[in-house]
């Protein structure tokens, strides 16, 4: 496997990464995404907006990731999409690897993201968070395979919620990693 720059001009590329981001997030985030031509114009705004990486395994791209600028210091991982077939194999975490290494030579001091608990995979779905998100937040648990576990195993720390963010009970976990000294 090896981690590219994705070709802007490359449509067949560009599409290959679209089917991903439907197939990727159809039942994490059943309301993004859900056509070609939605996961097209995600690429089309992550290319406008900061570099795009592909992991090319066996010839074919098996995931991709986009990183943008947020604050001075911060940039935002968004998204991380790998075949659904091919979890399991190193792929996101190169991707993150990579991509983290891309906004430190760009001068960032952390890269953080935002993973949305939609399906109910975490003990803070279908709860009100308030009147203190953070005290719910700090006991966070996974319930069912949700990805902040694998941003943990990644480096990233858990550093705030947005309640309701896709309805009730349904919250976005921001997550943060230093990626350079300051």
């Amino acid at each position: 496997m090896r981690i590219v720059d994705l070709d802007p001009s490359d449509e067949a590329a560009r599409r290959r990464c679209a089917e991903l981001l439907v197939a990727g997030f159809r039942e994490m985030s059943p309301g993004h995404w859900g056509e070609v031509s939605d996961g097209l114009e995600e690429i089309e705004e992550c290319l406008d907006l900061g570099p795009v990486k592909v992991a090319i395994d066996d010839g074919t791209i098996a995931g991709w990731v986009g990183v943008r600028p947020s604050y001075a210091k911060v940039w935002e991982l968004h998204p991380l999409v790998v075949d659904p077939a091919l979890h399991r194999r190193g792929i996101g975490r190169a991707l993150v690897d990579d991509i983290c290494a891309v906004a430190a030579s760009h001068g960032a001091l952390t890269v953080t993201l935002g993973t949305d608990d939609e399906p109910g995979w975490t003990s803070l779905a279908g709860l009100d968070l308030y009147p203190d998100p953070i005290a719910q937040l700090a006991k966070i648990e996974d319930v069912r395979g949700h990805p902040f576990v694998f941003y943990l195993k990644c480096g990233f720390s858990v550093t705030g919620v947005t309640p309701d963010a896709n309805g009730f009970g349904k919250p976005d976990i921001h997550m943060s990693k230093r990626v350079s000294g300051p």
